[in-house]
């Protein structure tokens, strides 16, 4: 019996241009049969440059098609709610970009509409897929090291440093952009999939030092209303975590996790893992299973790298017919950390500690 081949259709051409094409076509029986953005120039010119058969600039038509299995979603967050609603609708699988949505309502309403259809749905947290995060959880949740005093999740880039850059989606917080959903999404679900905790309480606070652009679609100037830099404070029961999130800080990027136990600590940078015992005042690097290659083309970096191994398991769970892949992100984990970017937000405005468990005001109810 022939295995059967998994066809994808994209939605946006970002990172979808340069790393979610590529590596799903990289894979075993999959296929990319469409793709769709917005503006038709992106559109036509990426499925020119990729070899994607069909482009278009009306996503809900790239839904409907009945040559599509899965909907991968590489849009604004603003867009992600309807986008995937959509997707579900039809009885498509669904691979969402980080964060999920523009805040936990809609993201809720994606998680119980995936749950009901019964299929696969999932996030892009492709660093849960890299080795060197994958070995700190283990070592982290067996407590070789003792129990967990502390973690610490931090960023450093300069990418939004200049007021030269222009203004664009990732500028409005309207539609999602900013540092704290882009990034701090990442580092609330690696926090979470590391110590196997819910935070409880969060202490955040935002900063935009880049208040304006210029915008080349308008040819005015625009305000800038997302953040370039985010702190938070958390408490996981016992366990205090800190996040220190820049787009705006010169130096050497760096992006990183790290964890402190009674008897020593764990530090994950990109994809290499060390290990200090209490006392040896020493980082050793702790021995990983080696890399495959990434497909021609595609950026080495530890996001790609991280979603080389993400997409291989996603297909294969489609084409098994499973509705879960081991380790992945799920909507539901997506809608746990979107809580906690809501209560950040809210927490800066209101400057104080935000319970998780608070309703937030002028509830209006989950979306559908």
């Amino acid at each position: 019996m022939a295995t059967p081949t998994i066809r994808v259709g994209v939605i946006g051409t970002g990172f979808a241009r340069g790393t979610l094409v590529p590596v799903f076509r990289a894979c075993p029986g999959v296929e990319v049969t469409a793709l769709a953005s917005a503006r038709p120039e992106r559109a036509e010119s990426a499925a020119r440059e990729l070899g994607v058969p069909y482009a278009t600039t009306d996503w809900r038509e790239l839904v409907a098609r009945a040559d599509v299995d899965l909907v991968c979603i590489a849009t604004p967050p603003a867009l992600h709610h309807d986008m995937t609603l959509a997707a579900l609708a039809e009885g498509k699988a669904v691979l969402c970009e980080k964060p999920t949505a523009l805040d936990a309502r809609e993201a809720e309403a994606m998680w119980r509409a995936a749950r009901e259809r019964r299929v696969l749905a999932l996030l892009d947290h492709e660093l849960r897929f890299l080795p060197s995060r994958r070995r700190m959880r283990d070592l982290v949740r067996t407590g070789e090291l003792g129990a967990v005093r502390g973690a610490h999740v931090y960023y450093r880039n300069d990418n939004r440093a200049s007021a030269e850059r222009p203004w664009d989606w990732w500028s409005d917080a309207a539609r999602g952009g900013g540092l704290l959903g882009a990034l701090g999404s990442h580092a609330v679900d690696a926090l979470r999939f590391v110590l196997g905790r819910e935070p409880d309480e969060v202490l955040g606070q935002l900063a935009t030092h880049v208040r304006s652009r210029w915008d080349p679609l308008s040819g005015g100037v625009r305000p800038v209303t997302s953040d370039d830099e985010a702190v938070l404070l958390m408490r996981f029961g016992p366990i205090h975590a800190s996040v220190a999130l820049s787009s705006v800080a010169p130096g050497k990027p760096v992006h990183g996790l790290e964890v402190s136990c009674e008897r020593g600590g764990l530090r994950v940078e990109g994809r290499e893992l060390w290990c200090s015992r209490v006392g040896s005042r020493a980082w050793e690097r702790v021995a990983l299973p080696e890399e495959a290659p990434l497909p021609p083309g595609v950026p080495d970096s530890e996001w790609a790298q991280g979603f080389w191994r993400y997409a291989r398991a996603f297909t294969d769970a489609l084409r098994e017919g499973r509705d879960t892949v081991e380790d992945a992100a799920t909507l539901e984990d997506g809608w746990r950390t979107q809580r906690v970017l809501d209560a950040a937000r809210r927490s800066h405005g209101e400057r104080r500690w935000v319970r998780l468990d608070e309703r937030p005001p002028a509830s209006r109810g989950v979306r559908s």
